[in-house]
């Protein structure tokens, strides 16, 4: 199932799901409980972000590709940084390069799967970390790179976490539908572009692997969304670089989930 969050023509927002690019079926219940398809259909107007949601952890440097031409080396546990939930945006959802940083175009692209847990998770084991799983969606985890490498004292957070840092949907796809998500085309194309084109295959810990180190000693809530890292091609490690500039159109794609896109804006001061 694809699940999506949307407003309708009446201005409710609702839960929804076999979206058909202009309505889609009402879906009741809890979602991370239980819930059930309608089968009553509701125009939509505008596409919202799938949850909101309840924390959002994010994995550096969990791709091989991308830790090679970082130069560093591969990472022995889990890098894990956070994001404001004020990052949070949906598709269609301008990216606001923030005041702070218009002088000096810096804001960099990272496509990445994104994971949302169901469920209390704590102590999981690798074996059984899917079953915690509600389902995946596209992500992008866009960086400040000055604010990240130079004016966070060592912390990525200040960098990562800018309103509209963490563009995430359309959809959350279920995971009876996408059983493995450690093998799935991922694409970051800019302006018609391809920037970055992979396969979730190159992680270098597992989704599985992710959850349960998030969970050791520590509960996963409902709601908690997990991005599990970018694949090669980013745009600091280019010669020249690539920013992202405003009027630039940002498509996040990834095998079986669809395609996220985005517009780039200034923040307006």
């Amino acid at each position: 199932m694809q699940i999506l969050r949307f407003e309708s023509n009446d201005n409710q927002v609702c839960t929804g799901c076999d979206f058909d690019n202009q309505s889609a079926s009402i879906i009741e219940g809890d979602l991370y409980s239980d819930f059930r398809d309608t089968g009553k259909r509701k125009p939509v107007k505008k596409i919202l972000t799938p949850i909101l949601p309840r924390v959002i952890f994010c994995i550096g440097l969990n791709y091989r590709l991308h830790a090679r031409e970082t130069g560093l080396e591969l990472p022995k546990y889990p890098i894990v940084f956070m994001k404001n939930l004020s990052a949070a945006a949906g598709h269609l959802e301008d990216i606001r390069i923030p005041a702070s940083c218009a002088k000096i175009p810096e804001v960099d692209y990272e496509a990445e799967l994104a994971v949302v847990i169901k469920k209390p998770a704590k102590n999981v084991l690798p074996e059984n970390a899917l079953d915690y799983v509600l389902g995946n969606t596209c992500a992008n985890d866009i960086s400040a790179r000055r604010w990240q490498m130079h004016a966070g004292g060592g912390q990525w957070i200040k960098g990562k976490s800018f309103d509209t840092f963490c563009p995430f949907g359309p959809f959350i796809v279920t995971k009876d539908e996408l059983t493995d998500p450690d093998s799935l085309d991922i694409e970051c194309v800019l302006n018609g572009n391809t920037q970055q084109k992979s396969n979730t295959s190159d992680m270098i810990f597992s989704v599985s692997q992710i959850i349960s180190y998030l969970s050791a000693s520590a509960t996963l809530v409902p709601g908690t969304l997990i991005l599990t890292g970018t694949p090669g091609g980013v745009g600091f490690t280019r010669n020249p670089p690539v920013y992202l500039q405003p009027g630039d159109v940002l498509e996040t794609k990834i095998e079986k989930i669809g395609v996220l896109k985005n517009h780039v804006a200034l923040e307006e001061e």
